[in-house]
């Protein structure tokens, strides 16, 4: 059975780093002389006092953890998570309804950016960090701060941990030490958004705008300070560093690891994965800038500014806009679409089906057109020259019928409440995909999802989870074997 104790010990310690957070936030508040600080305070005590009551509850536990500890530590870590994170939002009355407040917690730690509220701009500087924090946090994922920062505490269930919240089918080869590793991971993560920030501040941003835009932009997230977002600037400079990090932060943070730090650049160049989220992007973009130079009458700059703006952010899963892309042709509506479907690149801070899986699915398809013609050929299935195994292949297929299904029944689930056929199955695959965004007049980029009914946003929460851990981690929890006790 699952190691209670261990799993109460360690989001106990995480309760202290998510109250650190929240203490950042009551700093804010005084330094603004905003109404925010008090429930930031409470909120504050409340996860401190809890992650004491929950590590003196695990006191006792030994520090090996299991397979089935870990997909259990993990979906308990953001459900308990969120709960803490929308404590402000209740307390300080700027949500005061607890779907929406959990709704928009959720949203922000998946780094979904999806939002219930109207109007961002009354809110005070406090609240508005809170929510870029809270993608900032989920951007590389929550219980990786335990493989970063607390390895005694997984010990050697560390690659257990990894295992359950990493996003992508494929695991590259790791540091022999995966702390140090997940430490390197880190360090590039907090480098790429120190450098947005700067980029942002010398592109006309105040510090404020610009640590916030950043840290979303790193996390893909799409949370903004401004109801207009990056067109609030009116600044062709701020879109286009907006797009260079959403590109970067799309790349497997693996590769960049060793891109960066051990200077094999050449790895990344010979990824498959990372040669078909280039193409993608490249494709895309030509398609829908032509469409917009010929269809809507843009000039050149402009037309490919707003198409390249748009795909990289939809395929990093950020979803912002800076065009009101419901006027485009409804032909591009599809193109992204499919983007936002397929994601960018695994173990990056984005959501979706992922490149990698993609380039999987190609090369299956192209070896059963050559077996028709040679069916006694033996044709293995290689990513970047190594093999990959017939159960990879085997959870491939499962992942993706399983992907499928759910935003079926999801989709189903929103047009029984209302909702029309096809923005329900956009608002089902942003949810899934950790997109945040719809191209619908209905609910999208200019209006909030406030206005979906009470259970369809604890629908739509419980996707954004699920999409979040790649669906397997979260739904084994409901299957009998995970409970047995062998």
């Amino acid at each position: 059975m699952v190691n209670f104790p261990l799993v109460y010990k360690i989001i106990g310690s995480l309760l202290f780093l998510l109250g650190t957070m929240l203490g950042i936030c009551v700093a804010i508040s005084l330094y603004y002389g905003e109404d925010d600080m008090m429930p930031f305070l409470i909120s504050t005590l409340l996860t401190v006092s809890a992650g004491f009551i929950f590590k003196y509850v695990g006191r006792n536990a030994d520090n090996n953890l299991s397979r089935r500890d870990s997909y259990f530590l993990v979906t308990a870590t953001w459900v308990i998570f969120t709960f803490f994170g929308m404590q402000p939002y209740l307390i300080g009355g700027y949500i005061p309804d607890v779907t929406d407040a959990f709704f928009e917690t959720m949203s922000g730690f998946t780094t979904t950016g999806a939002t219930i509220l109207d109007n961002v701009e009354w809110l005070p500087h406090g609240i508005l960090y809170w929510r870029t924090q809270t993608q900032w946090i989920g951007g590389l994922g929550i219980v990786f701060f335990t493989i970063a920062i607390l390895p005694s505490m997984v010990g050697s269930g560390s690659v257990k941990v990894f295992a359950a919240e990493a996003t992508g089918p494929m695991r590259a080869k790791m540091h022999p030490r995966l702390s140090t590793m997940a430490k390197w991971i880190w360090t590039i993560y907090l480098g790429l958004t120190v450098a947005c920030v700067l980029s942002f501040y010398l592109c006309g941003m105040g510090w404020f705008d610009s640590i916030n835009y950043a840290m979303t932009t790193t996390a893909t997230g799409g949370f903004s300070t401004h109801n207009d977002a990056t067109g609030y600037f009116n600044s062709p400079s701020i879109e286009y560093v907006s797009i260079a990090y959403q590109f970067l932060a799309g790349i497997n943070f693996t590769m960049l690891y060793f891109a960066i730090f051990k200077l094999k650049v050449g790895t990344l160049l010979k990824s498959s994965e990372f040669k078909l989220y280039l193409f993608l992007i490249v494709l895309a973009t030509s398609v829908i800038m032509y469409l917009l130079m010929t269809r809507n009458g843009y000039g050149m700059e402009r037309a490919f500014r707003s198409s390249l703006f748009h795909v990289v952010s939809f395929m990093t899963t950020t979803g912002i806009f800076n065009d009101d892309a419901a006027m485009w042709p409804h032909i591009t509506w599809v193109i992204m679409g499919s983007l936002m479907f397929v994601g960018a690149c695994s173990g990056s801070t984005t959501g979706g089906f992922k490149c990698i899986r993609l380039v999987m699915v190609f090369k299956v398809l192209r070896n059963e057109f050559r077996r028709i013609l040679h069916p006694n050929a033996v044709l293995p299935v290689k990513i970047n020259g190594v093999p990959v195994s017939g159960q990879k292949l085997s959870t491939l297929l499962a992942f993706f019928a399983i992907f499928t299904f759910m935003l079926i029944i999801s989709g189903t689930i929103m047009i029984v409440a209302g909702i029309d056929t096809i923005n329900a199955t956009v608002i089902a695959l942003s949810c899934i995909s950790n997109v945040g965004a719809t191209l619908s007049t209905e609910v999208g980029p200019v209006m909030s999802w406030g206005e979906l009914p009470e259970y369809i946003k604890w629908t739509c929460s419980f996707l954004m989870l699920v999409g979040r851990l790649e669906i397997m981690s979260v739904l084994v929890l409901f299957t009998r074997a995970f409970w047995k006790e062998n």
